[in-house]
Protein backbone atom coordinates (compact mmCIF):
# COMPACT_ATOMS: atom_id res chain seq x y z
CA UNK A 1 0.00 0.00 0.00
CA UNK A 2 1.38 3.71 -0.95
CA UNK A 3 0.65 6.93 -0.67
CA UNK A 4 -2.21 6.92 -3.07
CA UNK A 5 -3.54 4.37 -1.84
CA UNK A 6 -4.10 6.35 1.65
CA UNK A 7 -5.31 8.99 -0.55
CA UNK A 8 -7.78 7.49 -2.22
CA UNK A 9 -9.19 5.54 0.72
CA UNK A 10 -9.48 9.22 2.39
CA UNK A 11 -10.87 10.83 -0.15
CA UNK A 12 -13.42 8.18 -0.10
CA UNK A 13 -13.73 8.40 4.04
CA UNK A 14 -14.53 11.88 3.83
CA UNK A 15 -16.67 12.16 1.12
CA UNK A 16 -18.87 10.22 3.20
CA UNK A 17 -18.30 12.54 6.32
CA UNK A 18 -19.27 15.51 4.58
CA UNK A 19 -22.08 13.82 2.85
CA UNK A 20 -23.29 12.73 6.56
CA UNK A 21 -22.81 16.29 7.98
CA UNK A 22 -24.87 17.77 4.97
CA UNK A 23 -27.82 15.10 5.75
CA UNK A 24 -27.48 15.54 9.29
CA UNK A 25 -26.89 19.19 10.42
CA UNK A 26 -30.32 20.28 9.78
CA UNK A 27 -30.43 23.66 8.24
CA UNK A 28 -34.28 23.90 8.91
CA UNK A 29 -33.37 24.62 13.03
CA UNK A 30 -35.55 27.62 14.28
CA UNK A 31 -34.88 31.33 13.50
CA UNK A 32 -31.59 30.58 11.35
CA UNK A 33 -29.89 28.45 13.92
CA UNK A 34 -29.03 25.69 11.21
CA UNK A 35 -27.51 28.47 9.14
CA UNK A 36 -25.26 29.25 12.07
CA UNK A 37 -24.50 25.03 12.93
CA UNK A 38 -23.87 24.21 9.33
CA UNK A 39 -21.96 27.57 8.89
CA UNK A 40 -19.73 26.12 12.04
CA UNK A 41 -19.32 22.62 11.57
CA UNK A 42 -19.66 22.09 6.76
CA UNK A 43 -16.73 23.12 4.30
CA UNK A 44 -13.92 22.96 6.32
CA UNK A 45 -11.22 21.64 8.56
CA UNK A 46 -8.94 18.84 8.64
CA UNK A 47 -11.33 16.10 9.19
CA UNK A 48 -8.33 14.71 11.50
CA UNK A 49 -11.10 13.27 13.97
CA UNK A 50 -12.98 11.37 11.12
CA UNK A 51 -9.84 9.87 9.95
CA UNK A 52 -8.98 8.77 13.26
CA UNK A 53 -12.27 7.00 13.63
CA UNK A 54 -12.86 5.93 10.50
CA UNK A 55 -9.10 4.07 9.94
CA UNK A 56 -9.80 2.58 13.59
CA UNK A 57 -12.44 1.00 12.42
CA UNK A 58 -10.63 -0.16 9.20
CA UNK A 59 -8.24 -1.75 11.34
CA UNK A 60 -10.67 -3.78 13.29
CA UNK A 61 -12.80 -4.86 10.72
CA UNK A 62 -15.37 -2.18 11.84
CA UNK A 63 -19.20 -1.73 11.26
CA UNK A 64 -18.99 0.60 8.61
CA UNK A 65 -22.07 2.69 9.19
CA UNK A 66 -21.76 2.92 13.19
CA UNK A 67 -18.07 4.24 12.23
CA UNK A 68 -19.79 6.97 10.00
CA UNK A 69 -21.91 7.83 12.98
CA UNK A 70 -18.75 7.55 15.43
CA UNK A 71 -16.59 9.90 12.97
CA UNK A 72 -19.67 12.66 12.58
CA UNK A 73 -20.33 12.57 16.22
CA UNK A 74 -16.56 13.51 17.25
CA UNK A 75 -16.43 16.26 14.67
CA UNK A 76 -19.62 17.48 15.75
CA UNK A 77 -18.29 18.06 19.17
CA UNK A 78 -14.92 19.31 17.84
CA UNK A 79 -17.14 22.26 15.66
CA UNK A 80 -18.86 23.22 18.81
CA UNK A 81 -15.96 23.50 20.89
CA UNK A 82 -14.23 25.86 18.00
CA UNK A 83 -17.25 28.03 17.91
CA UNK A 84 -17.11 28.36 21.78
CA UNK A 85 -13.50 29.06 21.90
CA UNK A 86 -13.67 31.43 19.49
CA UNK A 87 -15.80 33.77 21.01
CA UNK A 88 -14.92 36.65 23.16
CA UNK A 89 -14.95 35.57 26.47
CA UNK A 90 -13.03 32.38 25.50
CA UNK A 91 -9.82 33.45 22.89
CA UNK A 92 -11.68 35.89 21.30
CA UNK A 93 -10.92 35.05 17.78
CA UNK A 94 -12.31 36.61 14.68
CA UNK A 95 -10.82 33.88 11.80
CA UNK A 96 -11.58 30.22 11.83
CA UNK A 97 -10.85 27.86 8.73
CA UNK A 98 -10.28 30.80 6.47
CA UNK A 99 -13.54 32.32 7.16
CA UNK A 100 -15.25 34.86 9.86
CA UNK A 101 -15.77 32.99 12.80
CA UNK A 102 -19.58 32.38 14.00
CA UNK A 103 -19.90 34.93 16.61
CA UNK A 104 -18.52 37.60 14.04
CA UNK A 105 -20.81 36.11 11.34
CA UNK A 106 -24.08 35.44 13.35
CA UNK A 107 -23.77 37.42 16.88
CA UNK A 108 -22.74 35.98 19.88
CA UNK A 109 -25.86 34.34 21.15
CA UNK A 110 -26.32 32.25 17.96
CA UNK A 111 -22.98 31.33 18.15
CA UNK A 112 -23.63 30.09 21.49
CA UNK A 113 -26.58 28.27 20.35
CA UNK A 114 -25.26 26.90 17.31
CA UNK A 115 -22.37 25.17 19.84
CA UNK A 116 -24.88 23.96 22.26
CA UNK A 117 -27.07 22.27 19.35
CA UNK A 118 -24.02 20.78 17.49
CA UNK A 119 -23.02 19.00 20.80
CA UNK A 120 -26.80 17.64 21.47
CA UNK A 121 -26.81 16.87 17.46
CA UNK A 122 -23.69 14.69 18.74
CA UNK A 123 -24.91 12.24 20.57
CA UNK A 124 -28.00 11.99 18.94
CA UNK A 125 -25.91 11.33 15.89
CA UNK A 126 -24.76 8.19 18.34
CA UNK A 127 -27.99 6.87 19.41
CA UNK A 128 -30.65 6.24 16.18
CA UNK A 129 -33.54 4.11 16.55
CA UNK A 130 -32.79 1.39 14.35
CA UNK A 131 -29.20 0.10 13.10
CA UNK A 132 -27.19 0.01 16.27
CA UNK A 133 -26.80 -2.23 19.24
CA UNK A 134 -27.75 -0.33 22.37
CA UNK A 135 -24.59 -1.88 23.90
CA UNK A 136 -22.49 0.14 21.10
CA UNK A 137 -24.20 3.01 21.01
CA UNK A 138 -23.97 3.78 25.32
CA UNK A 139 -19.82 2.47 24.65
CA UNK A 140 -19.45 5.19 22.14
CA UNK A 141 -21.67 7.78 24.07
CA UNK A 142 -20.00 7.28 27.38
CA UNK A 143 -16.79 7.59 25.14
CA UNK A 144 -17.28 10.47 23.38
CA UNK A 145 -18.90 12.29 26.82
CA UNK A 146 -15.86 11.77 28.60
CA UNK A 147 -13.52 12.82 26.54
CA UNK A 148 -15.89 15.96 25.56
CA UNK A 149 -16.96 16.84 29.31
CA UNK A 150 -14.87 18.04 32.80
CA UNK A 151 -12.23 14.95 32.66
CA UNK A 152 -10.75 15.69 28.93
CA UNK A 153 -11.62 18.52 26.31
CA UNK A 154 -13.90 21.32 28.91
CA UNK A 155 -11.11 20.94 31.51
CA UNK A 156 -8.56 21.62 29.60
CA UNK A 157 -9.88 24.42 28.36
CA UNK A 158 -10.64 25.58 31.58
CA UNK A 159 -7.20 25.20 32.84
CA UNK A 160 -5.80 27.12 29.52
CA UNK A 161 -7.81 29.89 30.63
CA UNK A 162 -6.62 29.72 33.72
CA UNK A 163 -2.89 29.87 33.15
CA UNK A 164 -3.04 32.57 30.89
CA UNK A 165 -0.27 34.67 32.23
CA UNK A 166 1.14 32.35 34.48
CA UNK A 167 4.55 29.63 33.68
CA UNK A 168 3.78 25.68 33.70
CA UNK A 169 5.95 23.27 33.54
CA UNK A 170 6.12 20.73 31.00
CA UNK A 171 4.28 18.33 32.64
CA UNK A 172 1.64 20.30 33.65
CA UNK A 173 1.29 21.70 29.74
CA UNK A 174 0.99 18.05 28.88
CA UNK A 175 -1.37 16.99 31.42
CA UNK A 176 -4.06 20.58 29.66
CA UNK A 177 -3.59 19.47 26.08
CA UNK A 178 -3.76 16.08 26.77
CA UNK A 179 -7.07 17.03 28.13
CA UNK A 180 -8.04 19.93 26.25
CA UNK A 181 -7.15 18.60 22.81
CA UNK A 182 -5.74 14.93 23.05
CA UNK A 183 -9.08 13.31 24.51
CA UNK A 184 -10.95 13.87 21.65
CA UNK A 185 -8.38 12.19 19.05
CA UNK A 186 -7.60 9.80 21.33
CA UNK A 187 -12.00 9.11 21.79
CA UNK A 188 -11.78 9.07 18.07
CA UNK A 189 -9.59 6.22 17.58
CA UNK A 190 -11.14 4.23 20.27
CA UNK A 191 -15.30 5.30 19.15
CA UNK A 192 -13.94 3.80 15.98
CA UNK A 193 -12.09 0.67 17.76
CA UNK A 194 -15.49 -0.04 19.38
CA UNK A 195 -17.23 -0.77 15.91
CA UNK A 196 -15.58 -3.71 15.52
CA UNK A 197 -13.45 -6.36 16.89
CA UNK A 198 -10.28 -5.79 18.68
CA UNK A 199 -8.75 -7.65 21.88
CA UNK A 200 -7.34 -6.45 24.89
CA UNK A 201 -3.96 -5.84 23.45
CA UNK A 202 -5.05 -4.06 20.25
CA UNK A 203 -7.26 -1.81 22.91
CA UNK A 204 -4.54 -1.03 24.63
CA UNK A 205 -2.22 -0.08 22.05
CA UNK A 206 -4.74 2.10 20.06
CA UNK A 207 -5.33 3.57 23.84
CA UNK A 208 -1.55 4.53 23.70
CA UNK A 209 -1.56 5.50 19.92
CA UNK A 210 -4.10 8.03 20.05
CA UNK A 211 -2.59 9.30 23.16
CA UNK A 212 0.53 9.99 21.26
CA UNK A 213 -1.23 11.53 18.86
CA UNK A 214 -3.07 13.71 20.75
CA UNK A 215 -0.15 15.59 22.68
CA UNK A 216 1.71 15.99 19.15
CA UNK A 217 -0.90 17.55 17.52
CA UNK A 218 -1.01 19.98 20.09
CA UNK A 219 2.75 20.12 19.69
CA UNK A 220 2.68 20.75 16.11
CA UNK A 221 -0.27 23.55 16.51
CA UNK A 222 2.20 25.41 19.08
CA UNK A 223 4.81 25.31 16.57
CA UNK A 224 2.58 26.37 13.59
CA UNK A 225 1.32 29.01 15.17
CA UNK A 226 4.90 30.87 15.52
CA UNK A 227 5.82 30.03 11.94
CA UNK A 228 3.67 30.39 9.94
CA UNK A 229 1.02 32.95 8.28
CA UNK A 230 -2.50 33.54 9.47
CA UNK A 231 -3.44 32.70 5.88
CA UNK A 232 -1.89 29.26 5.89
CA UNK A 233 -3.39 28.29 9.18
CA UNK A 234 -6.34 29.32 8.55
CA UNK A 235 -6.96 31.28 11.63
CA UNK A 236 -4.73 33.80 13.68
CA UNK A 237 -1.59 33.09 13.72
CA UNK A 238 0.40 33.85 16.78
CA UNK A 239 -2.81 34.16 18.81
CA UNK A 240 -1.10 32.36 22.06
CA UNK A 241 1.85 34.69 22.46
CA UNK A 242 -0.29 37.81 22.10
CA UNK A 243 -2.58 36.10 24.92
CA UNK A 244 0.62 35.02 26.87
CA UNK A 245 -0.19 31.17 27.23
CA UNK A 246 2.46 28.72 27.71
CA UNK A 247 2.70 26.32 24.90
CA UNK A 248 5.39 23.89 23.93
CA UNK A 249 7.17 26.49 22.27
CA UNK A 250 7.33 29.05 24.95
CA UNK A 251 8.32 26.38 27.71
CA UNK A 252 10.44 24.05 25.56
CA UNK A 253 11.88 26.18 22.67
CA UNK A 254 11.04 25.29 19.17
CA UNK A 255 13.96 23.38 18.57
CA UNK A 256 12.87 20.89 21.55
CA UNK A 257 9.14 21.35 20.64
CA UNK A 258 10.14 19.58 17.24
CA UNK A 259 11.87 17.10 18.85
CA UNK A 260 8.82 16.36 21.11
CA UNK A 261 6.44 15.94 17.83
CA UNK A 262 9.06 13.64 16.41
CA UNK A 263 9.05 11.22 19.61
CA UNK A 264 5.45 11.58 20.04
CA UNK A 265 4.91 10.33 16.27
CA UNK A 266 7.17 7.09 17.20
CA UNK A 267 5.63 6.43 20.20
CA UNK A 268 2.31 6.33 18.77
CA UNK A 269 4.41 4.08 15.51
CA UNK A 270 6.10 2.00 18.17
CA UNK A 271 2.21 1.35 19.84
CA UNK A 272 0.74 0.12 16.54
CA UNK A 273 3.68 -2.11 15.94
CA UNK A 274 2.54 -3.79 19.38
CA UNK A 275 -1.02 -4.20 18.61
CA UNK A 276 -0.94 -7.36 16.64
CA UNK A 277 -3.05 -5.75 14.14
CA UNK A 278 -0.26 -5.57 11.39
CA UNK A 279 -1.28 -4.38 8.05
CA UNK A 280 -4.60 -3.11 8.65
CA UNK A 281 -3.59 -0.08 10.83
CA UNK A 282 -1.57 1.04 8.43
CA UNK A 283 -3.31 3.96 7.71
CA UNK A 284 -3.49 4.90 11.47
CA UNK A 285 0.24 5.02 10.79
CA UNK A 286 -0.02 7.42 7.87
CA UNK A 287 -2.12 9.59 9.45
CA UNK A 288 0.29 9.69 12.65
CA UNK A 289 3.04 10.90 10.14
CA UNK A 290 0.21 13.43 8.77
CA UNK A 291 -0.12 14.78 12.18
CA UNK A 292 3.85 15.38 13.11
CA UNK A 293 4.44 16.56 9.24
CA UNK A 294 1.63 19.46 8.40
CA UNK A 295 1.61 22.47 7.72
CA UNK A 296 -1.75 24.16 8.74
Amino acid sequence: MNGEDFDRWARSALASVEAALEAWVPLEAPAGLGLAMRYGVLDGGKRLRPLLALASSRAVAGDEPAALRAAVAVELIHAYSLVHDDMPCMDNDVLRRGKPTVHVQFGEAQAMLAGDAMQALAFEVLTPEQGMAPALQARLTGLLARAAGHAGMAGGQAIDLASIGHALDERALRDMHRRKTGALLQASVLMGAACGHADAVALQSLSEYGAAIGVAFQVVDDILDVTQASETLGKTAGKDQHHNKPTYVSVLGLAAARRQADELREQALSALARSGLGAAATWLAVLADKVVEREN
